[in-house]
């Protein structure tokens, strides 16, 4: 099984500024895009974790980087991996990659598993059980 997920977008005109070029929140739109398909991936969906077992996964950080710009109508790679994984806390990194490779933007999100009512939680073991393959960190 692959430790990254990739996933593919085309930078939408609504994504840019003025210039042409991505505005800076829409990264952070893509990672989450790129954490969630990471997610299903793995055989569940955030849904699944919602519904059926109460259990949230909140964003307690975010951090991202840029390196060269992106602009209207490029095809852009996102690519996933989990960074660190605990019993109730998730760390993701974030590649933004161009067409031909060069890296465009780093980043990280962190996130604290959490019940409906706010409070840190554990991850459900079968939930861990399957992000844990593919946390550097291990759990």
């Amino acid at each position: 099984m692959d430790e990254y997920v990739d996933i593919t977008v085309r930078v939408r005109y609504a994504e840019t500024d003025q210039m042409g070029i991505v505005y800076h929140a829409n990264y952070l739109v893509w990672f989450e895009i790129g954490r969630t398909e990471l997610i299903r991936q793995r055989g569940f969906a955030y849904k699944d974790l919602e519904e059926h077992e109460g259990c949230f996964i909140v964003v307690t950080r975010a951090s991202c980087a840029f390196h060269q710009v992106a602009r209207y109508d490029d095809v852009l790679t996102i690519r996933t991996r989990v960074k660190r994984l605990q019993s109730r806390t998730v760390d993701f990194s974030y590649e933004v990659l161009s067409e031909d490779g060069r890296r465009l933007a780093t980043g990280e999100t962190s996130h604290v598993v959490t019940d409906r009512s706010g409070r840190p939680r554990r991850f459900p073991d079968r939930y861990l059980q399957a992000l844990s393959t593919l946390a550097e960190g291990g759990k």
